[in-house]
């Protein structure tokens, strides 16, 4: 399966010098958040696949203008092709804002999906817009990953886990993919595409 991930960033050679041919092959587009609602929604009248996608900390637009014909996977394991994706939105709060959670919020989330993980037997795709707490995250406060993703990765070995927020522009400490235990770690930054 070839996996379109977004986040962050409009890339101009989707949105400003978009082509149909562009979107051949891709069999699923995943996004991480702080995307422009109508940016997914252009992708969205082309794509023939689902667009899956999460809230970015910046994504306070999503409740009276989601992105039209796109999926909100938020608190929810979304299934697609037997490759089963938990998505969890937002970021650390670092201000006030609807998609920011502390440590201890987040927790809560992921303790409210156990049900869930075990009808499902777990996850293939962990889709993220923060990274998870010391893999991947910044220094600096708005930027710190949560500390319960380790937990999701460590517990349910993922195949994957996607993530934004990190900028590949802030920092070349930040890398595109790495790997954590058996998991592969992708920093959806703009645009990526990948091989599940």
């Amino acid at each position: 399966m070839r996996i379109l991930v977004l986040a962050d960033e409009e890339t101009k050679y989707l949105w400003d010098y978009f082509e149909q041919e562009k979107l051949e092959g891709i069999d699923l587009i995943l996004s991480c958040g702080d995307l422009n609602p109508e940016y997914l929604s252009f992708l969205a009248t082309f794509a023939k696949v689902p667009i899956l996608y999460v809230r970015g900390n910046h994504d306070d637009i999503y409740e009276t203008n989601p992105p039209d014909g796109c999926i909100c996977i938020e608190d929810r394991i979304y299934t697609y092709q037997g490759v089963r994706i938990l998505g969890l939105g937002g970021s650390i709060r670092y201000r006030e804002g609807n998609n920011q959670y502390t440590q201890k919020e987040m927790w809560r989330r992921v303790r409210r999906l156990w049900w869930k993980l075990k009808r499902k037997k777990g996850i293939d795709i962990l889709l993220t817009h923060a990274p998870a707490y010391r893999i991947n995250d910044g220094e600096d406060g708005p930027h710190e990953g949560f500390e319960a993703f380790v937990y999701l990765l460590e517990t349910y070995r993922p195949k994957c886990f996607i993530h934004g927020h990190e900028h590949l522009t802030y920092s070349r400490s930040h890398k595109r993919e790495s790997m954590y235990l058996d998991t592969r770690i992708i920093n959806g930054y703009e645009k990526y595409v990948f091989d599940f």
